[in-house]
Protein backbone atom coordinates (compact mmCIF):
# COMPACT_ATOMS: atom_id res chain seq x y z
CA UNK A 1 0.00 0.00 0.00
CA UNK A 2 2.73 2.53 0.57
CA UNK A 3 4.67 1.40 -2.35
CA UNK A 4 1.64 2.47 -4.38
CA UNK A 5 1.12 5.77 -2.63
CA UNK A 6 4.61 6.56 -3.33
CA UNK A 7 4.15 5.67 -6.72
CA UNK A 8 1.31 7.54 -7.12
CA UNK A 9 2.93 10.80 -5.53
CA UNK A 10 5.89 10.19 -7.90
CA UNK A 11 3.54 10.05 -10.66
CA UNK A 12 1.86 13.52 -9.55
CA UNK A 13 5.06 15.15 -9.38
CA UNK A 14 6.24 14.47 -12.38
CA UNK A 15 3.37 15.54 -13.92
CA UNK A 16 3.59 18.83 -11.86
CA UNK A 17 6.85 19.26 -12.82
CA UNK A 18 5.95 18.96 -16.56
CA UNK A 19 3.33 21.11 -16.68
CA UNK A 20 5.06 23.72 -14.30
CA UNK A 21 7.74 22.82 -17.66
CA UNK A 22 5.27 23.49 -20.04
CA UNK A 23 3.85 26.64 -18.19
CA UNK A 24 7.36 28.11 -18.45
CA UNK A 25 7.79 27.21 -21.94
CA UNK A 26 4.33 28.36 -22.43
CA UNK A 27 5.72 31.44 -21.12
CA UNK A 28 8.56 31.77 -22.86
CA UNK A 29 6.62 31.45 -26.37
CA UNK A 30 4.40 34.30 -25.16
CA UNK A 31 7.48 36.56 -24.54
CA UNK A 32 8.83 35.40 -27.55
CA UNK A 33 5.66 35.99 -29.75
CA UNK A 34 5.20 39.74 -28.50
CA UNK A 35 8.61 39.91 -28.99
CA UNK A 36 8.07 39.47 -32.37
CA UNK A 37 5.12 41.50 -32.70
CA UNK A 38 7.24 44.44 -31.60
CA UNK A 39 9.93 43.68 -33.75
CA UNK A 40 6.89 43.55 -36.43
CA UNK A 41 4.98 47.07 -35.50
CA UNK A 42 8.47 48.61 -35.03
CA UNK A 43 9.05 47.61 -39.08
CA UNK A 44 5.34 48.62 -39.95
CA UNK A 45 6.61 52.02 -38.48
CA UNK A 46 9.78 52.24 -40.36
CA UNK A 47 7.80 51.62 -43.69
CA UNK A 48 5.39 54.04 -43.20
CA UNK A 49 7.89 56.69 -41.88
CA UNK A 50 9.81 56.04 -45.05
CA UNK A 51 6.59 56.62 -47.31
CA UNK A 52 6.27 60.38 -45.29
CA UNK A 53 9.48 60.85 -46.20
CA UNK A 54 9.22 59.90 -49.64
CA UNK A 55 5.67 62.00 -49.83
CA UNK A 56 8.32 65.17 -48.53
CA UNK A 57 10.41 64.61 -51.09
CA UNK A 58 7.89 64.62 -54.00
CA UNK A 59 6.02 67.94 -52.50
CA UNK A 60 9.57 69.57 -52.76
CA UNK A 61 10.09 68.61 -55.98
CA UNK A 62 6.47 69.82 -57.43
CA UNK A 63 7.60 72.94 -55.38
CA UNK A 64 10.55 73.10 -57.35
CA UNK A 65 8.75 72.97 -61.08
CA UNK A 66 6.44 75.64 -59.69
CA UNK A 67 9.32 77.45 -58.94
CA UNK A 68 10.72 76.58 -62.22
CA UNK A 69 7.78 77.92 -64.29
CA UNK A 70 7.51 80.84 -62.74
CA UNK A 71 11.21 82.01 -63.76
CA UNK A 72 10.44 80.66 -67.29
CA UNK A 73 7.33 83.12 -67.02
CA UNK A 74 9.57 85.94 -65.73
CA UNK A 75 12.07 85.30 -68.85
CA UNK A 76 9.62 85.51 -71.38
CA UNK A 77 8.09 88.79 -69.80
CA UNK A 78 11.42 89.98 -70.24
CA UNK A 79 11.76 89.24 -73.74
CA UNK A 80 8.60 90.76 -74.11
CA UNK A 81 10.01 94.07 -72.83
CA UNK A 82 13.05 93.78 -75.03
CA UNK A 83 10.67 93.62 -77.92
CA UNK A 84 8.87 96.31 -77.08
CA UNK A 85 11.84 98.65 -76.81
CA UNK A 86 13.49 97.48 -79.63
CA UNK A 87 10.21 98.80 -81.29
CA UNK A 88 10.44 101.93 -79.36
CA UNK A 89 13.98 102.57 -80.94
CA UNK A 90 12.74 101.82 -83.70
CA UNK A 91 10.21 104.48 -83.92
CA UNK A 92 12.56 107.01 -82.06
CA UNK A 93 14.76 106.27 -85.18
CA UNK A 94 12.49 107.42 -87.52
CA UNK A 95 11.64 110.74 -85.81
CA UNK A 96 15.52 111.75 -86.37
CA UNK A 97 15.58 110.62 -89.69
CA UNK A 98 12.25 112.96 -90.53
CA UNK A 99 14.07 115.31 -87.95
CA UNK A 100 16.99 115.31 -90.31
CA UNK A 101 15.02 115.87 -93.51
CA UNK A 102 13.24 118.58 -92.20
CA UNK A 103 16.90 120.08 -91.09
CA UNK A 104 18.12 119.81 -94.56
CA UNK A 105 14.60 121.58 -95.73
CA UNK A 106 15.60 124.36 -93.78
CA UNK A 107 19.20 124.81 -94.27
CA UNK A 108 17.72 124.80 -98.49
CA UNK A 109 15.84 128.12 -97.48
CA UNK A 110 18.77 129.35 -95.81
CA UNK A 111 21.02 128.86 -98.71
CA UNK A 112 18.28 130.77 -100.66
CA UNK A 113 17.64 132.87 -98.41
CA UNK A 114 20.45 135.95 -97.72
CA UNK A 115 24.56 136.31 -97.81
CA UNK A 116 23.92 137.39 -94.12
CA UNK A 117 23.08 133.52 -93.61
CA UNK A 118 26.68 133.08 -93.94
CA UNK A 119 27.15 133.21 -89.81
CA UNK A 120 24.32 130.93 -90.13
CA UNK A 121 25.56 128.71 -92.33
CA UNK A 122 28.59 128.41 -90.44
CA UNK A 123 26.67 127.66 -87.08
CA UNK A 124 25.18 125.10 -88.85
CA UNK A 125 28.68 124.01 -90.13
CA UNK A 126 29.54 123.34 -86.59
CA UNK A 127 25.48 122.30 -85.57
CA UNK A 128 26.60 119.14 -88.24
CA UNK A 129 29.72 118.57 -86.82
CA UNK A 130 28.36 117.96 -83.51
CA UNK A 131 25.69 116.12 -84.83
CA UNK A 132 27.67 113.71 -87.18
CA UNK A 133 30.02 113.58 -83.92
CA UNK A 134 26.99 112.35 -82.01
CA UNK A 135 26.03 109.76 -85.14
CA UNK A 136 29.69 108.68 -85.00
CA UNK A 137 28.78 107.64 -81.17
CA UNK A 138 25.61 106.49 -81.82
CA UNK A 139 27.30 103.77 -84.68
CA UNK A 140 29.99 103.10 -81.54
CA UNK A 141 27.63 102.30 -79.38
CA UNK A 142 25.25 100.17 -81.77
CA UNK A 143 29.06 98.15 -82.14
CA UNK A 144 29.43 97.86 -78.78
CA UNK A 145 25.46 96.78 -78.32
CA UNK A 146 26.20 94.32 -81.28
CA UNK A 147 29.26 92.82 -79.11
CA UNK A 148 27.77 92.53 -76.38
CA UNK A 149 24.81 90.97 -78.34
CA UNK A 150 27.42 88.80 -79.46
CA UNK A 151 28.89 87.68 -75.79
CA UNK A 152 25.47 87.41 -74.85
CA UNK A 153 24.98 85.02 -77.30
CA UNK A 154 27.96 82.47 -76.29
CA UNK A 155 26.65 82.70 -72.56
CA UNK A 156 23.02 82.02 -73.24
CA UNK A 157 23.94 78.85 -75.35
CA UNK A 158 22.03 76.65 -72.81
CA UNK A 159 18.50 78.57 -73.68
CA UNK A 160 17.95 77.05 -76.42
CA UNK A 161 14.71 78.76 -76.75
CA UNK A 162 15.24 82.06 -75.86
CA UNK A 163 18.62 82.12 -78.09
CA UNK A 164 16.52 81.25 -80.93
CA UNK A 165 13.94 84.62 -80.29
CA UNK A 166 17.16 86.79 -79.16
CA UNK A 167 18.89 85.56 -82.76
CA UNK A 168 15.99 86.92 -84.33
CA UNK A 169 15.89 89.72 -82.28
CA UNK A 170 19.51 90.74 -83.08
CA UNK A 171 18.92 90.29 -86.71
CA UNK A 172 16.43 92.91 -86.34
CA UNK A 173 18.43 95.44 -84.41
CA UNK A 174 21.13 94.32 -87.05
CA UNK A 175 18.57 95.32 -89.83
CA UNK A 176 17.70 98.36 -88.31
CA UNK A 177 21.37 99.41 -87.58
CA UNK A 178 21.57 99.17 -91.58
CA UNK A 179 18.92 101.11 -91.95
CA UNK A 180 20.88 104.04 -89.54
CA UNK A 181 23.97 103.56 -91.83
CA UNK A 182 21.93 104.08 -95.10
CA UNK A 183 20.29 107.21 -93.23
CA UNK A 184 23.83 108.60 -91.92
CA UNK A 185 24.82 108.14 -95.98
CA UNK A 186 21.61 109.90 -97.24
CA UNK A 187 22.71 112.66 -94.59
CA UNK A 188 26.38 113.01 -95.56
CA UNK A 189 24.97 113.02 -99.05
CA UNK A 190 22.88 115.77 -98.07
CA UNK A 191 25.72 118.15 -96.39
CA UNK A 192 27.45 117.44 -99.93
CA UNK A 193 24.41 119.24 -101.14
CA UNK A 194 24.86 121.75 -99.16
CA UNK A 195 28.38 122.68 -99.74
CA UNK A 196 27.38 122.77 -103.65
CA UNK A 197 24.28 124.94 -102.67
CA UNK A 198 26.67 127.24 -100.70
CA UNK A 199 28.90 127.23 -103.87
CA UNK A 200 25.57 128.69 -105.58
CA UNK A 201 25.82 131.33 -102.82
CA UNK A 202 27.99 133.25 -104.79
CA UNK A 203 25.84 133.51 -108.02
CA UNK A 204 22.80 134.24 -105.20
CA UNK A 205 24.86 137.05 -103.83
CA UNK A 206 23.98 138.88 -107.31
CA UNK A 207 20.40 138.81 -106.32
CA UNK A 208 21.34 139.98 -102.58
CA UNK A 209 20.65 143.23 -103.58
CA UNK A 210 16.89 142.74 -103.95
CA UNK A 211 16.72 139.84 -101.26
CA UNK A 212 17.84 142.95 -99.10
CA UNK A 213 14.70 144.25 -98.94
CA UNK A 214 13.26 141.59 -98.15
CA UNK A 215 16.07 140.64 -95.27
CA UNK A 216 13.95 142.52 -92.69
CA UNK A 217 10.97 140.24 -93.35
CA UNK A 218 13.41 137.04 -93.75
CA UNK A 219 15.13 138.25 -90.57
CA UNK A 220 12.02 137.71 -88.69
CA UNK A 221 11.25 134.04 -89.63
CA UNK A 222 14.87 133.48 -89.47
CA UNK A 223 14.39 133.81 -85.87
CA UNK A 224 11.47 131.79 -85.99
CA UNK A 225 13.24 129.09 -87.69
CA UNK A 226 16.37 129.03 -85.24
CA UNK A 227 14.21 128.70 -82.02
CA UNK A 228 13.18 125.70 -84.15
CA UNK A 229 16.38 124.26 -84.74
CA UNK A 230 17.49 125.22 -81.25
CA UNK A 231 14.34 123.18 -79.79
CA UNK A 232 14.71 120.43 -82.50
CA UNK A 233 18.21 120.48 -81.20
CA UNK A 234 17.05 120.01 -77.97
CA UNK A 235 14.82 117.16 -78.57
CA UNK A 236 17.38 114.82 -80.44
CA UNK A 237 19.48 115.38 -77.65
CA UNK A 238 16.64 113.90 -75.39
CA UNK A 239 16.07 111.67 -77.56
CA UNK A 240 19.71 110.67 -77.18
CA UNK A 241 19.74 110.28 -74.05
CA UNK A 242 16.87 108.18 -73.93
CA UNK A 243 18.47 106.14 -76.26
CA UNK A 244 21.54 105.58 -74.23
CA UNK A 245 18.78 105.15 -70.74
CA UNK A 246 17.26 102.25 -72.95
CA UNK A 247 20.96 100.55 -74.22
CA UNK A 248 21.54 100.53 -70.27
CA UNK A 249 18.41 99.06 -69.43
CA UNK A 250 18.81 96.67 -72.09
CA UNK A 251 22.22 95.51 -70.67
CA UNK A 252 21.10 95.52 -67.22
CA UNK A 253 18.13 93.05 -68.47
CA UNK A 254 20.48 91.04 -70.53
CA UNK A 255 22.71 90.64 -67.02
CA UNK A 256 18.89 89.82 -65.51
CA UNK A 257 18.36 86.84 -67.79
CA UNK A 258 22.22 85.75 -67.34
CA UNK A 259 21.84 85.88 -63.88
CA UNK A 260 18.13 83.93 -64.02
CA UNK A 261 19.59 81.53 -66.43
CA UNK A 262 22.49 80.44 -63.90
CA UNK A 263 19.66 80.37 -61.25
CA UNK A 264 18.05 78.10 -63.48
CA UNK A 265 20.78 75.95 -63.89
CA UNK A 266 21.68 76.08 -60.21
CA UNK A 267 17.79 74.66 -59.72
CA UNK A 268 17.72 71.93 -62.31
CA UNK A 269 21.07 70.67 -60.62
CA UNK A 270 19.22 71.03 -57.70
CA UNK A 271 16.52 69.00 -59.01
CA UNK A 272 18.92 66.67 -60.79
CA UNK A 273 19.62 65.41 -56.97
CA UNK A 274 16.96 65.57 -55.29
CA UNK A 275 15.88 62.99 -58.35
CA UNK A 276 18.38 61.20 -57.58
CA UNK A 277 17.67 61.18 -53.95
CA UNK A 278 14.13 60.52 -54.44
CA UNK A 279 14.56 57.52 -56.68
CA UNK A 280 17.12 55.91 -54.24
CA UNK A 281 14.62 56.31 -51.11
CA UNK A 282 12.46 53.91 -53.75
CA UNK A 283 15.08 51.58 -53.99
CA UNK A 284 15.38 51.62 -50.41
CA UNK A 285 11.60 51.25 -49.93
CA UNK A 286 11.25 48.64 -52.37
CA UNK A 287 14.00 46.65 -50.13
CA UNK A 288 12.71 47.26 -47.20
CA UNK A 289 9.00 46.37 -48.45
CA UNK A 290 10.45 42.83 -49.77
CA UNK A 291 12.31 42.42 -46.33
CA UNK A 292 9.26 43.41 -44.30
CA UNK A 293 7.55 40.60 -46.57
CA UNK A 294 9.80 38.17 -46.08
CA UNK A 295 10.27 38.89 -42.38
CA UNK A 296 6.52 38.35 -42.03
CA UNK A 297 6.08 34.56 -43.75
CA UNK A 298 9.16 33.49 -42.46
CA UNK A 299 8.17 34.23 -39.05
CA UNK A 300 4.37 33.82 -39.43
CA UNK A 301 5.42 30.20 -40.70
CA UNK A 302 8.30 30.05 -37.78
CA UNK A 303 5.60 31.19 -35.47
CA UNK A 304 2.76 28.10 -36.31
CA UNK A 305 4.58 25.25 -34.89
CA UNK A 306 5.17 26.55 -30.99
CA UNK A 307 1.49 28.11 -31.45
CA UNK A 308 0.41 24.97 -32.30
CA UNK A 309 2.03 23.32 -29.56
CA UNK A 310 0.71 25.80 -27.32
CA UNK A 311 -2.84 25.10 -28.79
CA UNK A 312 -2.67 21.70 -28.09
CA UNK A 313 -1.49 21.36 -24.50
CA UNK A 314 -3.66 23.97 -23.19
CA UNK A 315 -6.62 21.94 -25.12
CA UNK A 316 -5.24 18.68 -23.10
CA UNK A 317 -5.07 20.47 -19.84
CA UNK A 318 -8.72 21.65 -19.97
CA UNK A 319 -9.88 18.08 -21.20
CA UNK A 320 -7.68 16.44 -18.43
CA UNK A 321 -6.54 18.36 -15.53
CA UNK A 322 -9.99 21.08 -16.20
CA UNK A 323 -10.90 19.66 -12.35
CA UNK A 324 -7.68 19.84 -10.86
CA UNK A 325 -7.54 23.68 -11.25
CA UNK A 326 -8.88 26.41 -9.45
CA UNK A 327 -11.24 28.71 -10.84
CA UNK A 328 -8.72 31.33 -11.65
CA UNK A 329 -6.60 28.78 -13.09
CA UNK A 330 -9.55 27.49 -15.50
CA UNK A 331 -10.20 31.39 -16.24
CA UNK A 332 -6.72 31.97 -16.96
CA UNK A 333 -6.02 28.95 -19.64
CA UNK A 334 -9.74 29.80 -21.10
CA UNK A 335 -7.91 33.27 -22.02
CA UNK A 336 -5.35 31.95 -23.08
CA UNK A 337 -6.54 29.28 -25.82
CA UNK A 338 -8.59 32.52 -26.80
CA UNK A 339 -5.74 34.42 -27.60
CA UNK A 340 -3.90 31.64 -29.32
CA UNK A 341 -6.56 31.51 -31.25
CA UNK A 342 -6.40 34.78 -32.06
CA UNK A 343 -2.41 35.01 -32.91
CA UNK A 344 -3.36 31.77 -35.08
CA UNK A 345 -5.85 33.90 -36.90
CA UNK A 346 -3.28 36.87 -37.27
CA UNK A 347 -0.86 34.39 -38.17
CA UNK A 348 -2.69 32.79 -40.91
CA UNK A 349 -3.53 36.65 -42.32
CA UNK A 350 -0.50 37.89 -41.95
CA UNK A 351 0.58 34.59 -44.22
CA UNK A 352 -2.24 35.63 -46.60
CA UNK A 353 -1.44 38.95 -47.21
CA UNK A 354 2.37 37.89 -47.89
CA UNK A 355 1.23 35.23 -50.27
CA UNK A 356 -0.47 37.78 -52.45
CA UNK A 357 2.55 40.43 -52.65
CA UNK A 358 4.99 37.11 -53.35
CA UNK A 359 2.78 34.85 -55.66
CA UNK A 360 2.62 34.97 -59.34
CA UNK A 361 0.25 36.50 -61.21
CA UNK A 362 -1.59 34.66 -63.82
CA UNK A 363 -4.73 36.45 -65.36
CA UNK A 364 -7.34 34.47 -67.06
CA UNK A 365 -11.31 35.03 -68.80
CA UNK A 366 -13.39 34.36 -65.26
CA UNK A 367 -16.86 33.98 -64.79
CA UNK A 368 -17.85 35.84 -61.18
CA UNK A 369 -20.56 33.79 -61.39
CA UNK A 370 -18.80 31.08 -60.20
CA UNK A 371 -16.60 32.51 -57.82
CA UNK A 372 -19.50 34.28 -55.70
CA UNK A 373 -21.15 30.28 -55.31
CA UNK A 374 -18.49 29.08 -54.23
CA UNK A 375 -18.13 31.75 -51.47
CA UNK A 376 -21.61 31.44 -50.62
CA UNK A 377 -21.14 27.74 -50.59
CA UNK A 378 -18.03 28.20 -48.33
CA UNK A 379 -19.88 30.86 -46.00
CA UNK A 380 -23.42 28.86 -45.59
CA UNK A 381 -23.64 28.50 -41.92
CA UNK A 382 -22.85 32.10 -41.43
CA UNK A 383 -25.23 32.90 -44.17
CA UNK A 384 -28.10 30.77 -42.49
CA UNK A 385 -27.08 32.32 -39.08
CA UNK A 386 -27.54 35.67 -39.68
CA UNK A 387 -30.86 34.47 -42.33
CA UNK A 388 -28.89 36.74 -45.21
CA UNK A 389 -29.42 37.22 -48.44
CA UNK A 390 -26.61 37.47 -51.09
CA UNK A 391 -28.12 38.97 -54.77
CA UNK A 392 -25.26 38.84 -57.43
CA UNK A 393 -26.76 41.25 -60.12
CA UNK A 394 -25.09 41.05 -64.21
CA UNK A 395 -22.25 39.53 -63.27
CA UNK A 396 -19.73 40.43 -66.14
CA UNK A 397 -16.64 37.93 -67.24
CA UNK A 398 -13.16 39.63 -66.16
CA UNK A 399 -9.72 39.56 -66.44
CA UNK A 400 -8.32 38.66 -63.13
CA UNK A 401 -6.10 36.51 -60.96
CA UNK A 402 -8.78 33.75 -60.04
CA UNK A 403 -7.59 32.85 -56.49
CA UNK A 404 -6.70 36.10 -55.50
CA UNK A 405 -10.25 37.46 -56.40
CA UNK A 406 -11.92 34.45 -54.77
CA UNK A 407 -9.94 35.85 -51.44
CA UNK A 408 -11.28 39.39 -52.03
CA UNK A 409 -15.17 38.66 -52.47
CA UNK A 410 -14.65 35.91 -49.44
CA UNK A 411 -12.98 38.76 -47.22
CA UNK A 412 -16.15 40.99 -48.31
CA UNK A 413 -18.88 38.98 -48.04
CA UNK A 414 -17.67 37.66 -44.48
CA UNK A 415 -16.75 41.51 -43.48
CA UNK A 416 -20.36 42.33 -44.48
CA UNK A 417 -21.80 39.61 -42.62
CA UNK A 418 -19.77 40.46 -39.73
CA UNK A 419 -20.59 43.71 -39.40
CA UNK A 420 -24.39 43.06 -40.26
CA UNK A 421 -27.37 44.75 -37.74
CA UNK A 422 -28.48 42.12 -35.69
CA UNK A 423 -32.12 44.02 -35.81
CA UNK A 424 -32.84 42.81 -39.47
CA UNK A 425 -31.69 40.34 -41.82
CA UNK A 426 -28.72 40.81 -44.11
CA UNK A 427 -29.10 42.18 -47.55
CA UNK A 428 -26.10 41.88 -49.59
CA UNK A 429 -26.23 42.98 -53.70
CA UNK A 430 -23.05 42.36 -55.96
CA UNK A 431 -23.11 44.32 -59.08
CA UNK A 432 -20.91 44.84 -62.56
CA UNK A 433 -20.65 46.33 -65.22
CA UNK A 434 -18.40 47.60 -68.50
CA UNK A 435 -17.91 51.58 -68.24
CA UNK A 436 -15.69 54.48 -70.07
CA UNK A 437 -13.94 55.61 -66.98
CA UNK A 438 -15.57 59.43 -68.29
CA UNK A 439 -18.81 58.12 -67.05
CA UNK A 440 -17.77 56.19 -63.67
CA UNK A 441 -17.77 58.57 -60.59
CA UNK A 442 -13.82 58.92 -60.09
CA UNK A 443 -11.56 61.62 -60.54
CA UNK A 444 -8.74 58.76 -60.49
CA UNK A 445 -9.67 57.08 -63.41
CA UNK A 446 -8.22 57.65 -67.02
CA UNK A 447 -11.72 59.16 -69.07
CA UNK A 448 -10.91 57.07 -72.02
CA UNK A 449 -10.03 53.15 -70.62
CA UNK A 450 -12.42 51.07 -70.20
CA UNK A 451 -13.29 49.70 -66.49
CA UNK A 452 -14.81 46.57 -65.16
CA UNK A 453 -16.91 48.24 -62.23
CA UNK A 454 -17.90 45.62 -59.21
CA UNK A 455 -20.14 46.99 -56.31
CA UNK A 456 -20.70 45.44 -53.36
CA UNK A 457 -23.24 47.07 -50.99
CA UNK A 458 -25.02 45.79 -47.63
CA UNK A 459 -27.03 46.93 -45.13
CA UNK A 460 -24.98 46.29 -42.29
CA UNK A 461 -24.22 48.84 -39.29
CA UNK A 462 -21.64 50.59 -41.27
CA UNK A 463 -18.88 53.30 -40.72
CA UNK A 464 -18.12 57.03 -40.12
CA UNK A 465 -17.44 58.46 -43.90
CA UNK A 466 -13.78 59.86 -42.01
CA UNK A 467 -12.78 56.13 -41.83
CA UNK A 468 -13.19 55.57 -45.51
CA UNK A 469 -9.16 55.23 -46.20
CA UNK A 470 -8.07 54.31 -42.63
CA UNK A 471 -10.20 50.91 -43.23
CA UNK A 472 -7.85 48.81 -45.85
CA UNK A 473 -4.53 49.82 -43.34
CA UNK A 474 -3.08 46.62 -41.77
CA UNK A 475 -4.15 45.88 -38.24
CA UNK A 476 -6.74 49.02 -38.47
CA UNK A 477 -10.23 47.91 -36.72
CA UNK A 478 -13.04 50.14 -35.72
CA UNK A 479 -14.51 48.20 -33.19
CA UNK A 480 -12.72 46.26 -30.16
CA UNK A 481 -12.08 42.64 -30.30
CA UNK A 482 -14.57 42.35 -27.41
CA UNK A 483 -17.84 43.77 -29.88
CA UNK A 484 -16.10 42.04 -33.44
CA UNK A 485 -13.69 39.64 -33.84
CA UNK A 486 -10.76 40.17 -36.64
CA UNK A 487 -7.03 40.95 -36.94
CA UNK A 488 -7.94 44.39 -38.75
CA UNK A 489 -6.26 42.41 -42.45
CA UNK A 490 -9.44 41.67 -44.54
CA UNK A 491 -9.68 44.90 -45.64
CA UNK A 492 -5.96 45.41 -46.48
CA UNK A 493 -5.57 42.04 -48.33
CA UNK A 494 -8.73 43.23 -50.47
CA UNK A 495 -6.94 46.21 -51.11
CA UNK A 496 -3.83 44.86 -52.44
CA UNK A 497 -5.56 42.13 -54.30
CA UNK A 498 -7.05 45.16 -56.09
CA UNK A 499 -3.71 46.71 -56.73
CA UNK A 500 -2.17 44.12 -57.94
CA UNK A 501 -5.51 43.69 -60.58
CA UNK A 502 -4.22 47.48 -61.46
CA UNK A 503 -7.28 48.46 -59.92
CA UNK A 504 -8.91 50.96 -57.52
CA UNK A 505 -10.91 50.30 -54.71
CA UNK A 506 -13.34 52.98 -52.63
CA UNK A 507 -15.35 52.58 -49.63
CA UNK A 508 -18.47 55.00 -48.66
CA UNK A 509 -20.96 54.73 -45.75
CA UNK A 510 -23.02 56.44 -43.20
CA UNK A 511 -22.86 55.37 -39.42
CA UNK A 512 -26.08 52.41 -39.31
CA UNK A 513 -27.12 53.11 -42.89
CA UNK A 514 -24.51 49.95 -44.67
CA UNK A 515 -21.64 50.25 -46.24
CA UNK A 516 -20.54 50.20 -50.27
CA UNK A 517 -17.11 48.99 -52.08
CA UNK A 518 -16.66 50.31 -55.38
CA UNK A 519 -14.25 48.00 -57.14
CA UNK A 520 -12.76 49.60 -60.87
CA UNK A 521 -10.50 47.16 -62.62
CA UNK A 522 -8.83 47.59 -66.19
CA UNK A 523 -10.96 45.82 -68.93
Amino acid sequence: MDTTENSTDNDLFIISNQLALEKIETEKLSIELSFAKKELAFLIEEKGKRAEELSIANKELVFQDKEKGKRAEELSIANKELVFQDKEKGKRAEELIIANEELVFQDEEKGKRAKELLIANKELVFQDEEKGKRAEELIIANKELVFQNDEKEKRAAELDVANKELVFQNDEKEKRAAELTIANKELAFQNDEKEKRAAELGIANNELAFQNEEKEKRAAELGIANKELAFQNEEKEKRAAELGIANKELAFQNQEKENRAAELGIANKELAFQNEEKEKRAAELIIANKELLAFTYISSHDLQEPLRKIQTFVTIILENEYENLSENGKNNFKRMQLAAGRMQQLIDDLLAFSRISTTELTFEKTDLNIIIEEVKTELKDTVNERNAIIEAVVLCPVNIIAFQFRQLMYNLISNALKFSNPAIPSHIVIRCNNEKGSKLQNKNLSPEKNYCHITVKDNGIGFEPRFSERIFEVFQKLHGKEVYAGTGIGLAIVKKIVENHNGIITATSELNKGAQFDIYIPA
